[in-house]
């Protein structure tokens, strides 16, 4: 199965530096819309998230800046599911551009599944994990994710 993309975008006057480049917190953000793209693709789009109560919430996230990304650059995200059980699921999105074929960005997340009337934990739907399961099993060949697991450390 070719990489799943869950976002493209080009880089916005108003999202660059000082330095010409994407500001940091951009970066999240692109990853972001990403997230709620991946969130459309197993059933949790806005019609579902309204009539269930259900969402996803950002437990943690980890960024690597790997390489600078300049105004107007087309870039994209790809998007792996690392792992998941019934409330919680582990993602990698790495960015993108034409021409490069390393990644930009990378960023580790780890996402909960909550009822909002709580809000609390809750189990994930079964056509989620359907879904899920699917797509787990089509990038079983997919190169492993680079940057997950890391942890920042001087020594």
């Amino acid at each position: 199965m070719p990489a799943l993309i869950t976002y493209r975008t080009p880089v916005q006057e108003d999202w660059v530096d000082y330095n010409g480049h994407l500001r940091d917190a951009f970066y999240l953000l692109i990853f972001s819309y990403a997230t709620d793209a991946l969130m459309e693709r197993i059933g949790l789009d806005a019609d579902s998230r309204g009539q269930s109560g259900h969402s996803l919430f950002t437990l943690e996230a980890h960024i690597n800046y790997l390489h600078e990304v300049k105004l107007g650059t087309e870039v994209w995200v790809q998007t792996q599911i690392i792992g998941f059980d019934q409330k919680r699921l582990h993602i990698y999105h790495s960015l993108h551009r034409k021409g490069f074929d390393g990644v930009l960005a990378a960023s580790e997340q780890m996402l909960l599944h909550v009822d909002l009337a709580g809000p609390k934990a809750a189990p994930l739907s079964p056509i989620s994990i359907q879904i899920l399961q699917e797509l787990l099993h089509d990038q079983r060949d997919q190169m492993a994710a680079c940057f997950v697991g890391r942890q920042i450390t001087l020594s």
